[in-house]
């Protein structure tokens, strides 16, 4: 089975409906095909990959079943092996190693996504692309604001990518930006 990208988005809102994670992993997505771009690989493929990689986590929050269970139901409906490895990946508590591009993006978008709407949401455009790179490394310091963002997760994802945390920044900063209006961050 190849699924696409429809198929994808179908088996994100089956299993979520919090408008907040559809547009994580809409942003992931966004990401991960800027990244899949910059390093000539298979854009669809990272873009599904990214779409989908907490698609669960609505119906399973806890680290005892977060992408446990996701994992099987990829499996179980036959998505590609690699591409559940990829998903299942981002969680250090998985154990799977970040041996691809692919898995090592997948980490090193998820907690920037994140972290990057929170700080285009207390802006009074609540534009994403104005945050500046600046302002989120100093914020990225503050550990009361978005405090639930992993920063280790953002700072070793950048270091295993191989790309100077500005510029990662910056990166995923304008690949979010590209689908602002849907991510409700015009």
């Amino acid at each position: 089975m190849q699924p696409t990208r429809n198929d994808a988005w179908q088996l994100l809102n089956e299993f979520t409906t919090n408008p907040s994670l559809i547009k994580h992993g809409l942003s992931v997505e966004a990401a991960m095909r800027a990244y899949a771009t910059r390093f000539d690989e298979d854009e669809e493929v990272w873009g599904i990959v990214g779409l989908i990689h907490d698609f669960d986590y609505e119906q399973n929050p806890t680290e005892a079943t977060h992408l446990h269970v996701g994992l099987q139901i990829l499996r179980d409906r036959g998505w590609p092996e690699e591409w559940i490895l990829a998903v299942g990946s981002h969680a250090d508590y998985m154990a799977i190693p970040r041996e691809t591009h692919l898995r090592k993006a997948l980490f090193a978008i998820d907690e920037l996504t994140g972290f990057l709407t929170a700080c285009a949401l207390v802006r009074p455009d609540k534009s994403i692309a104005d945050v500046r790179v600046k302002s989120v490394k100093k914020k990225l310091k503050d550990k009361a604001f978005a405090r639930a963002v992993n920063r280790n997760d953002v700072y070793s994802g950048a270091q295993a990518l191989g790309i100077d945390l500005g510029d990662h920044i910056e990166f995923v900063r304008d690949a979010m930006a590209t689908i602002s209006e849907e991510l409700g961050l015009p």
